[in-house]
């Protein structure tokens, strides 16, 4: 984990929802958003790096680590969406630095897509774009234990259930270098999820809406995206292959494309130097 130390906070978006999040450095804020079913964790082995030019935000995404965990909400990608737009604005300013990976490169596409977000320079790390979602490894999983949370008096077992499923070797087997900390992050996403009927019920409703088809509209709305892109990719992520961020390359106007050799989806935890390296150049 990080050498730096992160100061925790609290946003509140105008609907109540709450994003815990951690922040360390000084500068322009920059917002790295983690993956389904992991945490802010994911992204920390880069803030030491980072850290003495930005003030690195890293939020847990609702339904994950400390955020929010409430099932009133609709819990669509649309609203998770729109909450985190409002938060990088907040923390980050009108046309703020972020990044994502998997579910929150999703989110963060989704919002800008939707105008609600302006990102002065948007990093991308390996997600699905416009793909079909993929069908195996532990989103599949999760999304499995998740919606058998939303049956009748079956929350809280469910709740029990998912550590036992996603143990902290299911981290290194994210990780192309079987980095310790890759299992480090799974141990933390699944440390307070036993017990918690709530979150079993919040994540069924998210379970169920995320959606396994492609995302077509992304392919119209690609020439139309003015922010800077950065597409960084991993070249042993066997779950988003480098031809899916190749296609996005040549219909985004202002993208470029940078690979790290020698990763897998964990690739912040796989080489975090040669990733904030490609993060710090892109975003100055």
């Amino acid at each position: 984990m990080s050498a730096t130390p992160l100061r925790l906070r609290l946003f509140h978006a105008r609907d109540g929802a709450r994003i815990a999040y951690r922040e360390a450095g000084t500068g322009p804020g920059l917002v790295l958003v983690h993956s389904a079913g992991l945490s802010h964790r994911e992204w920390e082995p880069v803030v030491e790096h980072l850290a003495h030019r930005f003030r690195v935000v890293l939020p847990d995404l609702p339904g994950h680590g400390d955020s929010e965990d409430r099932p009133r909400h609709p819990w669509t990608l649309d609203w998770m969406a729109r909450v985190l737009a409002a938060f990088c604005e907040d923390t980050a300013g009108a046309r703020p630095l972020v990044g994502g990976h998997g579910l929150g490169a999703e989110l963060l596409l989704r919002a800008t897509v939707a105008g609600e977000l302006r990102p002065g320079r948007l990093v991308v790390a390996p997600t699905r774009l416009h793909r079909p979602a993929p069908r195996e490894g532990l989103r599949g999983m999760w999304r499995a234990a998740a919606r058998a949370g939303g049956l009748p008096g079956l929350d809280r077992a469910a709740s029990h259930a998912a550590p036992l499923l996603f143990r902290p070797r299911h981290g290194l087997a994210l990780s192309a270098r079987g980095a310790p900390s890759a299992a480090d992050v799974v141990a933390h996403a699944m440390s307070d999820v036993a017990g918690n009927a709530n979150l079993s019920r919040s994540w069924a409703r998210l379970a169920a809406r995320l959606p396994r088809g492609a995302w077509r509209d992304l392919l119209d709305a690609y020439p139309g995206l003015d922010a800077e892109v950065l597409l960084l990719w991993a070249d042993e992520d066997r779950h988003h292959p480098l031809q899916t961020a190749e296609e996005a390359l040549g219909l985004l106007p202002r993208a470029q494309l940078r690979v790290v050799p020698g990763t897998g989806y964990l690739l912040a935890h796989d080489d975090p130097v040669a990733v904030a390296r490609e993060i710090a150049a892109f975003c100055g």
